[in-house]
Formats: C-alpha cells, structure tokens, sequence
C-alpha cells in the first residue's frame, strides 16, 4: 500500500472517529485507543516505510466488530483498512 494511500484513509477513520457518537463504554474506549493508533500512524507515515509490519492491528479488528451492525460507515472504512492491509501481505 503506498502511503499516500494509507495516510488518506487514515485520516478520513480519524475524522469518521470524531463524528462517532452514541457508543457505548467498550465502544468509547475501542475509539479512544484507535484514535490514538492512528494518530502515532499518521506521525510516522511520511519517514517510517516499515511502519506498517511493525504495527499491531488488532484494536481495527475489535473496532470492526464491536460497531459491524451500529455505524456502518465507521465499519465500512475499517473493512477497507483491513482490506488493504491483507493485500499487501500483512
């Protein structure tokens, strides 16, 4: 994945983020620590070109889960992160 690509829809997750509301406790604390990776992703993006294996992913996987059936654009843009990520071999 290049990173223009990756620091795009970073972005707009971090943005779907901030406009997420009515969760519950796990679902707050879930986006608190997405947040935050993305955040720390988004610092590193433009000098680290091995950012990406030496990041875990799990947190996206639990997010995708949690909100799969409340907010479906917040799912929507997580599938296409894991989605890009598994076709980069990763």
């Amino acid at each position: 994945m290049e990173n223009g690509n990756l620091v795009k829809l970073l972005e707009q997750l971090r943005e779907e983020i901030r406009e997420t509301d009515a969760v519950d406790e796990k679902g707050a604390g879930l986006l608190r620590g997405l947040d935050e990776d993305i955040r720390e992703l988004l610092m590193k993006t433009s000098t680290d070109t091995e950012l990406i294996p030496k990041t875990d992913f799990q947190r996206v996987e639990d997010a995708f889960f949690h909100f799969e059936a409340t907010h479906p654009k917040l799912t929507a843009l997580l599938s296409r992160l894991l989605e890009s990520l598994s076709n980069a071999g990763i």
